[in-house]
C-alpha cells in the first residue's frame, strides 16, 4: 500500500468516532439481512446469529410461526444456527421427505451425535438415544417383550388397577372437595406410575391419595427440563456451564444422579431377587419389562445386556411412555370439552357397548375389558385426531451421515440436520385437505371401521424401522383412561383459562389444564 493510500485510510478512520463506526456496522448488518431475506426463502437468517434472533422473537408462538413459514414456502425451509456452532440444515413438513429419511434412506439419517450428546446424562445408551447396532439390539429385545402375551396381560392388568384403585379414587376425592384440578399434572402422575410399573415393576406412588411429592418423579421431570436447555443454548454455553457445574447443568447432574441411582438400585435388587428365588415360580414369572429382559438374558435369548444398559433402557422406556400419553390425553380432554358432539358420540359408543354386556343396565363402576376397549372405534378416532392436531412430540430431527438429495431435489450435506415438524404437517392443506385445522374424528372412520393413516403423513408414532413399539400399549392406556373418566364425569375448563402449547420438545400445555369435573347422572 502506497504512503498516500495509508495516510488516506488512517485519516478516514480518525475522522470517524465510535458511534459512527457502530452505526455503519449496524447498517451493514441490516442490509445484509434484508438482502438474504429477499434472495432466499424461509425465516430471516441473520449474519453471525443465524436463525437465533428470529427464534427469540417468536418464542411465545414458535410452533405457529414455523407452521406459517412452512406453508408459505411449500413445506420446506433452510435454517442456520450461530456461526460459532456450525449447525445448519432444513426444516420440513413434507411427508415424502419424511418417508425418505425414516424408511428409504434410514441408515443415512440416524439421530446423530448432536441429539445423543444432549440426552447422554439422562438416557445414556438407552434405546431412545441409541443408533446403529446398539439400537437394533434394544429394539429387538423391546419388541420381543412388549409383543409377548405375558407382558400384554401384565401391563393391561396394571392399567386396570391404577385406573380404578388410584386415578378414579383421586378424582372422586377432588370432586368431593369441589376444587378445580390441573388435569395435565394429574395425568402426568398417572402415566408416570403406570410406566414405572410396566418398566420396573415398581409403583412410585405418585397417584397416592394426597398426591405426594415423589423424589424419583420430581428428579425425572427436572432432568428432562434441564436436558431441553441444551437444545436451546449454543454448545459453548451449556458445555461451559457443565464444566463450571452451574445453572441448568448443575441441576441436570443432580437430578440425573437421583434417576440413575433409583434405576441402578432397582436393577440390582431385581437381579438378586430373581437369582435367589429360581425355584419360586411366581418370582420367575414376573412380567415387567426389566424382569423379562433379565430372564431372557439368563436363558441366552437376548445377547448381552449390561447392568448399565438395563438401567438406560428402562429410563428411556419411562421417558417415552410418561410424557407422550399424558400430554396426548390432556389435549384430548380439552378438545372434547370444546366439541359437545364429539363427546356425545363417544358416550353413545360407550353406552352401546355397556348395554350389550349388561342388557341395558348402566353401571358407573364398570371396568372395561380389553375386548370392549378394542370395539371403541369412535373413541380411537377421536384420540387419533387429537394426536394429529397436538402431537406430544411436535417435532423431531435427524442428522445426515453422508451428502444426500431428497426426491424433490433438495440437497443436504453430511452433518446437516433435518428437522421435521409433525405439528405443522397437521395444519397443511397440501397434506390433510382444506379441513386440516378442524377437530374431526370422522376422518379416521370408513364404513364403521377405524382406518390407519400413512405413518409418514401421520408421524406421531414415528415410522419405518423406528415405528414406536409401544403404540398398542399407548392406545390401550389412553382408551382405558378416557373411557373410564368420560363415562363418569363431564369436563369443564375453568372459564377464561388460557390453553396454549409450551415451547419445549414435548407439547405440554404451558399453564396446565385447569378443569372442574361434573359427575354424570
Amino acid at each position: 500500500m502506497s504512503t498516500s493510500m495509508e495516510f488516506f485510510f488512517f485519516s478516514a478512520l480518525t475522522t470517524l468516532n465510535l458511534s459512527d463506526i457502530a452505526f455503519s456496522l449496524f447498517c451493514l448488518f441490516v442490509f445484509s439481512s434484508i438482502l438474504q431475506k429477499l434472495t432466499s426463502k424461509g425465516p430471516m437468517l441473520w449474519p453471525v446469529f443465524g436463525i437465533f434472533p428470529s427464534l427469540i422473537m417468536h418464542c411465545t408462538n414458535l410452533h405457529e410461526w414455523i407452521t406459517k413459514s412452512l406453508i408459505d414456502n411449500r413445506g420446506t425451509v433452510p435454517f442456520r444456527g450461530l456461526t460459532i456452532g456450525g449447525v445448519r440444515g432444513i426444516v420440513t413438513a413434507d411427508p415424502v421427505k419424511i418417508e425418505y429419511m425414516l424408511k428409504s434412506k434410514f441408515n443415512n439419517f440416524p439421530k446423530g451425535k448432536y441429539y445423543r450428546e444432549r440426552f447422554s446424562e439422562l438416557l445414556g445408551e438407552g434405546i431412545f438415544n441409541a443408533d446403529d447396532q446398539s439400537w437394533k439390539h434394544q429394539r429387538q429385545a423391546a419388541a420381543t417383550v412388549m409383543h409377548s402375551v405375558r407382558f400384554v396381560e401384565y401391563s393391561t392388568q396394571s392399567m386396570h388397577d391404577l385406573v380404578h384403585n388410584k386415578l378414579l379414587k383421586v378424582l372422586e376425592n377432588l370432586v368431593e372437595s369441589k376444587v378445580c384440578i390441573d388435569l395435565q399434572e394429574l395425568l402426568l402422575r398417572f402415566t408416570f406410575d403406570n410406566i414405572c410399573v410396566a418398566a420396573f415393576g415398581v409403583d412410585p406412588g405418585c397417584m397416592s391419595i394426597g398426591l405426594p411429592d415423589v423424589p424419583f418423579a420430581k428428579a425425572f421431570e427436572e432432568a428432562t427440563e434441564s436436558t431441553l436447555c441444551r437444545f436451546i443454548m449454543p454448545p459453548f454455553v451449556w458445555k461451559g456451564l457443565k464444566f463450571l457445574d452451574l445453572g441448568c447443568e448443575k441441576r441436570l447432574k443432580e437430578s440425573a444422579k437421583i434417576v440413575h441411582d433409583f434405576a441402578e438400585r432397582t436393577v440390582q435388587e431385581r437381579k438378586k431377587e430373581l437369582a435367589q428365588h429360581d425355584h419360586n415360580i411366581n418370582l420367575n414369572e414376573k412380567s415387567d419389562l426389566l424382569s423379562r429382559l433379565i430372564n431372557m438374558e439368563k436363558g441366552g435369548k437376548n445377547g448381552h445386556f449390561s447392568d448399565k444398559l438395563l438401567e438406560d433402557f428402562c429410563i428411556s422406556f419411562i421417558l417415552a411412555g410418561r410424557d407422550t400419553s399424558s400430554v396426548g390425553l390432556a389435549w384430548f380432554f380439552w378438545l372434547v370439552s370444546l366439541n359437545p358432539q364429539v363427546e356425545k358420540n363417544i358416550l353413545q359408543e360407550i353406552d352401546d357397548i355397556i348395554s350389550v354386556r349388561h342388557k341395558g343396565v348402566k353401571n358407573n363402576n364398570i371396568v372395561f375389558t380389553t375386548e370392549e376397549l378394542q370395539k371403541m372405534v369412535y373413541l380411537q378416532a377421536a384420540l387419533s385426531e387429537s394426536l394429529r392436531l397436538y402431537p406430544p412430540v411436535p417435532f423431531d430431527f435427524k442428522e445426515a451421515v453422508e451428502d444426500d438429495v431428497f426426491p424433490d431435489g433438495t440437497s443436504v450435506k453430511s452433518g446437516e440436520k433435518v428437522l421435521y415438524s409433525i405439528f405443522s404437517m397437521a395444519r397443511m392443506e397440501s397434506v390433510w385437505g382444506s379441513d386440516c385445522g378442524e377437530y374431526k374424528p370422522e376422518r379416521w372412520i370408513k364404513e364403521g371401521a377405524f382406518v390407519s393413516e400413512n405413518p409418514f403423513k401421520y408421524a406421531v408414532f414415528n415410522g419405518g424401522p423406528r415405528l414406536c413399539v409401544g403404540k398398542k400399549f399407548a392406545y390401550m392406556q389412553m382408551k382405558m383412561v378416557s373411557a373410564s373418566v368420560l363415562s363418569r364425569y363431564s369436563i369443564k375448563v375453568v372459564e377464561g383459562f388460557q390453553v396454549v402449547p409450551k415451547t419445549t420438545t414435548t407439547l405440554y400445555m404451558k399453564n396446565g389444564l385447569m378443569v372442574y369435573l361434573v359427575p354424570r347422572n
